[in-house]
C-alpha cells in the first residue's frame, strides 16, 4: 500500500480578510462580515474579533457585547467567489486532484504532481507564497498521508502556518489528540464519548471495532479507523453535491402561515434556480424554521420522483410548512433544502517510502 501525499489548504478567516484587504482602514481592526442588526448573524470574523470570543454563525447582538469595537461589514459574495477561483487556478496548477470543500478551503491529492516535485512540503509552500504574492492574503497547510490527518495539521498553526504531520509520527500524533478536536467528531458525540471515558486518541483506541459500532452505527467504524491514523478516502476532483439550500433570517419576526409562504416562495426559487445552474435533482425537500426563542425544527418530505419544478417545491413546502407549530411561535428564519442529488440526465501491497 504506497504511502499517499495530501495537502488541505485553508484560507485564514477568508470572508473577513478579503475586506481587510479591499479596505485598508479595516486592518488590524476586529471585524465582522454579516449584518449588523438585531436579527444579524456573523457569517465570518476577522482573527482580531476573534481574540474576543467573536465567530461565525454568533447572533450579532452577543458580537457587540463581547466586542463593542466590533466593526460589521457586508458581506460581498461575488468577491470571495472570484478570489476562490483564483486560487483553485493555482492548485490545478500542482495537481488535478483538487477536492473544494467551500470557497476557502481544498484537499490536494500532489502524490504524483505537474511538477514533478517530490516533497509535499515543498509544495504547499509554494502554493501559499503563489496565494500570498498573487491576492495578498494567507492560507494556511497542512500535510500528510491522508485526508483527517491533513486537516487536523491545518489547524495546529493558524494563521499563515504550515503543519506536517509525517508517515512515521501519524498514530503518535493521533494518540495525543484530544477527542473535540478530532474532524469528523462533533460536539454532542464528543460529550458522549467523554460521559464513556474517551478523552483522546488513546483513549478512543483501546476501544474495540465491534463495541464502537454499537454505540455509534457506522460512524463507529471511521472512529476505530481514524484512532489509529487510517482514512483510506480518496480526494475527489468531481465529489457529488449532497443538498442544495437557502435560508433567510427576517428583520421582523414572521406571525402568519400567508407572510411564512411570501418568504418560502422567494427562498424556493432561489433553491430551484441553483438546482438549474448545476443540472441536478433531488428527491428531499427540507424545511429549516427558527422560531423567535431561537428554537430550530425541521420538516422533509421524500418523494419517489424528484423536486424538478418550482411548482412541486413550493406545493410541498406548504404541506410540510402546515406542519409545524407557527400560530403561537413567530418565526425569525425559514430556510429550504434539496438533498438526494442526482444529475438531470438520469438516462444513463508494498509500502513505499516517500520524501514528504
Amino acid at each position: 500500500m504506497s504511502i499517499r501525499k495530501i495537502i488541505h489548504i485553508d484560507m485564514d478567516a477568508f470572508f473577513a480578510s478579503v475586506e481587510q484587504r479591499d479596505n485598508p482602514d479595516l486592518r488590524g481592526k476586529p471585524v465582522a462580515v454579516g449584518g449588523s442588526s438585531q436579527r444579524g448573524v456573523v457569517a465570518a470574523a476577522s482573527y482580531e474579533a476573534r481574540k474576543f470570543g467573536v465567530h461565525s454563525a454568533m447572533p450579532s447582538v452577543t458580537a457587540f457585547k463581547r466586542c463593542p469595537e466590533i466593526i460589521f461589514v457586508k458581506p460581498h459574495f461575488e468577491v470571495y467567489t472570484a478570489v476562490s477561483k483564483q486560487i483553485r487556478t493555482i492548485f490545478h496548477e500542482y495537481t488535478d486532484l483538487v477536492e473544494p470543500l467551500s470557497l476557502d478551503e481544498a484537499y490536494l491529492d500532489v502524490t504524483s504532481n505537474k511538477k514533478g516535485m517530490p516533497s509535499a512540503t515543498l509544495i504547499a509552500k509554494e502554493i501559499r507564497q503563489r496565494i500570498k504574492t498573487e491576492t495578498q492574503l494567507t492560507a494556511s497547510a497542512g500535510i500528510s498521508i491522508n485526508k483527517f490527518l491533513a486537516k487536523i495539521a491545518s489547524d495546529q498553526d493558524k494563521p499563515d502556518g504550515l503543519f506536517l504531520i509525517p508517515p512515521e509520527k501519524a498514530e503518535a500524533f493521533v494518540e495525543t489528540l484530544p477527542i473535540h478536536k478530532f474532524h469528523g467528531i462533533g460536539k454532542v458525540t464528543t460529550k458522549k464519548m467523554h460521559d464513556m471515558g474517551i478523552n483522546s486518541g488513546a483513549d478512543l483506541k483501546q476501544w474495540e471495532l465491534s463495541k464502537l459500532m454499537k454505540i455509534f452505527g457506522k460512524s463507529g467504524r471511521y472512529y476505530y479507523n481514524i484512532a489509529r491514523a487510517i482514512d483510506e478516502r480518496n480526494v475527489e476532483p468531481n465529489r457529488p453535491r449532497k443538498s442544495i439550500a437557502a435560508e433567510n433570517t427576517f428583520e421582523t419576526d414572521l406571525a402568519t402561515f400567508d407572510e411564512m409562504m411570501v418568504e418560502l416562495e422567494e427562498i424556493g426559487e432561489v433553491v430551484f434556480n441553483r438546482m438549474k445552474k448545476v443540472e441536478g435533482v433531488g428527491r428531499t425537500l427540507t424545511l429549516k424554521l427558527k422560531y423567535s426563542d431561537f428554537k430550530q425544527i425541521t420538516r422533509s418530505k421524500t418523494l419517489v420522483n424528484n423536486f424538478d419544478n418550482l411548482k412541486l417545491i413550493l406545493e410541498i413546502t406548504r404541506e410540510l410548512l402546515l406542519q409545524c407549530d407557527i400560530e403561537i411561535n413567530p418565526v425569525r428564519l425559514l430556510g429550504l433544502s434539496v438533498s438526494n442529488l442526482a444529475e438531470k440526465d438520469l438516462s444513463s501491497g508494498d509500502q513505499l517510502t516517500l520524501e514528504f
